[in-house]
């Protein structure tokens, strides 16, 4: 029997630290802490063996296996999950070794850098970024394979500021005994300000090297301390090749589909590959499924294009509307009009809509396009794009992506010109910049007899009395700015018509004679 007092702990220990299966490898220092505890008595023998084997799953009547051992790395459920068949296929597919990792070869290459650090035991910190499905997570559980360093993940979901101290605490006082502990943060960009902040003074000092996993964009969402400190390296996508090549790898690989004939044709397992995205968590899922639901006969299955259709009906096209994506494909859209390629500009905007964008939000960049880029070329541009917002209000989608669509065309194919773009910038520049000059006395208002007498409005002319409606050498800009000018017309368009008519201008507001006019 355990001591009262030592069975108690061992309790409030088990209780307060429990494992969920959902969540059995929540994080190293919370299981050794656990495991400390219990070793204190040596009559703690039972509880230590229950601990090691996990706690029973109520459902399925076995123990789980814990999520640390050895040198307590965060992935060492990685075994358990490829010898269980009932595991995903994405698991039990998942690369062990930098060989077998998919993609990514600019990276994990042979005599790339980041293979050659691994491989060296010798990692600084180091931000993963990339769409989902590349393998941030899957470089990352090699590393907790080949280093002799501790490995601790935090969750930005379920850990705080005071968590993630504590293990900043333990690590600093392992750096005493000469073992790194390397901290893996898998979407890294969930963390607050203050939770980033928490790891920055362990990374500075060199207690821990930081792996930080990414979708978004680390100079928008990770803190600009933070990452200088860190090396950036960018995931790509994965190929249309190398997702081939996967799935085909799982179809005779022992630990995917290699224990039983799967018939699929090849154009089956291109649309899969197509329908992926260069997502390889996505290929093995869409795969896995298409499999378990074809048609069986005997120790045959066989893939039906029906099959293969119901499962791929609807790609969830990869978008994010307050993330980077969002950004790069509004991005595409302006440029491909400003380009004249209505093509491409169609293209973007259906990227948009398709995947959830507010068309209102469509609309308002669309109009800000027609002054912008086409401007004064064509004075209409902007009574498309309001006209096309106002339909947009009116009706929603789906049926206002055809006045999208027609806004965007007619506007790439406008005559360009971002003159009074350009004109605002120069005018913003002096604005900001110069002295504040008070209003030429000339062109003041003078709504009372004492403005009146202080030389308000005295010797203004009324433009529509005089000839050419111009008064000649009146100033309307401050002396400082007297002759500046801002705008500066194109030959695009109606502007080319503009632009003579302020030649002319420039001729009268002078006083320059000039016997052709009336």
């Amino acid at each position: 029997m355990l001591f009262s007092s030592e069975l108690n702990y061992a309790f409030r220990v088990i209780s307060f630290y429990r494992f969920e299966e959902s969540e059995h490898w929540r994080t190293l220092s919370r299981r050794n802490e656990m495991q400390r505890a219990l070793e204190k008595s040596d009559k703690v023998g039972w509880w230590s063996t229950r601990l090691r084997r996990g706690p029973i799953d109520a459902g399925k009547g076995h123990a789980m296996k814990p999520p640390f051992e050895g040198q307590g790395s965060l992935f060492d459920t990685t075994d358990e999950e490829v010898a269980d068949s009932s595991a995903p296929l994405a698991a039990r597919m998942r690369p062990k070794t930098l060989d077998e990792v998919s993609g990514q070869t600019h990276l994990i290459g042979p005599g790339n850098v980041l293979r050659r650090m691994i491989e060296a035991d010798q990692l600084p910190s180091m931000i993963f970024w990339g769409p989902p499905g590349v393998g941030k997570t899957t470089i990352a559980r090699v590393i907790a394979r080949q280093t002799r360093a501790e490995f601790i993940t935090f969750s930005a979901v379920t850990s705080g500021i005071k968590e993630i101290r504590e293990i900043m605490r333990r690590a600093g006082a392992q750096t005493h005994t000469g073992r790194r502990t390397i901290v893996f943060v898998d979407e890294i960009h969930r963390f607050n300000k203050a939770q980033q902040d928490a790891f920055l003074p362990f990374v500075e000092e060199g207690a821990i090297t930081l792996i930080g996993a990414t979708t978004e964009n680390p100079s928008f969402e990770v803190n600009g301390a933070l990452l200088s400190r860190c090396k950036v390296f960018v995931l790509k996508g994965l190929t249309k090749e190398e997702v081939e090549g996967l799935l085909r790898r799982a179809l005779t690989d022992e630990r995917g589909f290699g224990g039983q004939e799967v018939r699929i044709a090849d154009d089956l397992l291109d649309a899969i590959t197509t329908f992926a995205n260069g997502d390889a968590r996505r290929a093995l899922s869409t795969l896995e499924m298409v499999v378990l639901n074809g048609d069986t006969e005997g120790d045959v299955v066989t893939v039906t294009p029906e099959t293969v259709r119901q499962c791929t009906g609807q790609r969830s096209l990869l978008y994010d509307k307050t993330g980077e994506e969002h950004y790069n494909i509004i991005s595409a859209l302006h440029k491909s009009m400003r380009n004249s390629d209505p093509d491409a500009a169609v293209y973007w905007l259906a990227r948009m809509l398709e995947s959830g964008e507010d068309p209102l939000y469509v609309a308002r960049r669309i109009t800000r396009f027609a002054s912008e880029d086409v401007g004064l070329a064509d004075t209409n541009a902007l009574n498309v794009a309001v006209n096309a917002f106002h339909a947009c209000h009116f009706i929603g989608m789906p049926e206002c992506s055809v006045h999208l669509t027609e806004a965007v065309i007619y506007l790439s194919l406008a005559p360009k010109s971002n003159s009074s773009y350009i004109a605002y910038e120069r005018a913003k520049k002096d604005a900001l910049h110069s002295m504040a000059e008070p209003v030429p006395l000339v062109i003041r208002n003078a709504p009372t007899r004492l403005m009146k007498d202080l030389g308000y409005g005295k010797d203004y002319r009324l433009a529509h009395y005089e000839k050419h409606k111009v008064a000649a050498n009146m100033q309307c800009l401050p002396d400082s700015l007297a002759g500046s000018e801002y705008y500066h017309p194109t030959c695009e368009g109606r502007e080319a018509w503009l632009s003579e008519r302020l030649s002319d201008v420039k001729r009268w507001r002078a006083g320059t004679p000039d016997d052709t006019q009336e």
